[in-house]
């Protein structure tokens, strides 16, 4: 599969998935719901590797990739689940915006590279800012509102410190084997949680918890885990740190249409602090001033018609 193509379809199950966990949540507990989507996900993806007659392991050192993976699903998503009974799906979303910047912090600490520099400074500054109006916003709503966004931030640090480990150890491992490793080692972790955190076999699941199961397990864990690796693997870390700043947007009009999510104005702001920032810490500003340069310069007589409104304005003015 191309990589712009895999690039895509991974931003469109990134910005579906917060609904989806919220859907899934309807008639299970948080951790029920984890615990069933993984377990799901590891039955598909080992039957892919027989299929394909894929080893899972073929060398020792694999399984240090595996458990660095591991840490971007377990605990981390418990974090996510948890958060999502409290918070809005696309405010969920925009938390995860800070991933970039987490991505950089780690890759400096881990990999030796600095990614930062004035202006990716004043963005970390501007998001920053913009998760404290989120935070005052959530304290309205009580506790657990704000410790919902809260868990959803070291959701994001937790993801970024996997997503750059794995970088580094095993990023030339093949998606599918790295997604089935990271669920073999996943799925015990959080049926042992559900034991002792839960415990009771649902009795009822609704249509809605069917849906959100069904889609997290296929399109989240093994298309998206291994279309997330592929992705990990071909392109730098910079443009997969790209994608939080797509998905917040998309979120944010999918849980507004869909689940009739509203967005207060607090809310809005700081997601607009975010977003701003996600862009000046990318460069697309930069980016789109080039672009625009470049296309001024490529207009018919455009250095004739500039030089003639410069005389123009001198003339009536001088």
């Amino acid at each position: 599969m191309p990589v712009i193509f895999a690039y895509i379809f991974l931003v469109c199950i990134w910005a579906t998935t917060p609904l989806a966990i919220q859907w899934s949540n309807s008639s299970l507990t948080f951790v029920a719901s984890i615990s069933l989507r993984s377990l799901v996900a590891l039955i598909v993806c080992s039957a892919l590797l027989l299929i394909f007659r894929i080893r899972l392991v073929q060398r020792r050192e694999d399984w240090v990739a595996f458990f660095a993976g591991m840490v971007g699903l377990y605990p981390n998503m418990l974090l996510v689940y948890w958060s999502s009974q409290f918070i809005s799906s696309g405010l969920m979303a925009v938390i995860l915006g800070v991933y970039p910047f987490a991505v950089g912090l780690f890759s400096l600490l881990i990999k030796k590279e600095n990614v930062f520099n004035s202006a990716r400074v004043l963005a970390l500054c501007l998001a920053l800012g913009g998760l404290v109006v989120i935070n005052i916003e959530q304290l309205s709503l009580g506790r657990d509102g704000f410790l919902g966004v809260i868990c959803m931030l070291a959701s994001a640090l937790l993801f970024a410190f996997s997503t750059v480990w794995v970088n580094s150890v095993g990023g030339s491992i093949n998606p599918l084997r790295q997604s089935t490793g990271v669920l073999l080692l996943s799925v015990p972790a959080f049926i042992l949680t559900w034991f002792f955190v839960d415990g009771e076999l649902p009795k009822v699941i609704d249509t809605k918890s069917l849906i959100g199961l069904s889609y997290l397990s296929i399109a989240g864990s093994v298309i998206g885990h291994t279309l997330f690796f592929y992705v990990l693997r071909h392109c730098s870390m910079v443009s997969v740190s790209l994608i939080p700043l797509i998905t917040p947007v998309m979120a944010l009009s999918i849980g507004a249409v869909l689940a009739k999510e509203t967005v207060s104005v607090a809310t809005l702001c700081g997601s607009l602090m975010v977003l701003v920032s996600l862009a000046l810490y990318q460069g697309v500003f930069q980016l789109l001033r080039r672009k625009l340069r470049s296309a001024r310069l490529q207009l018919p007589g455009y250095t004739v018609l500039r030089k003639r409104l410069f005389l123009f304005v001198g003339k009536v003015y001088g």
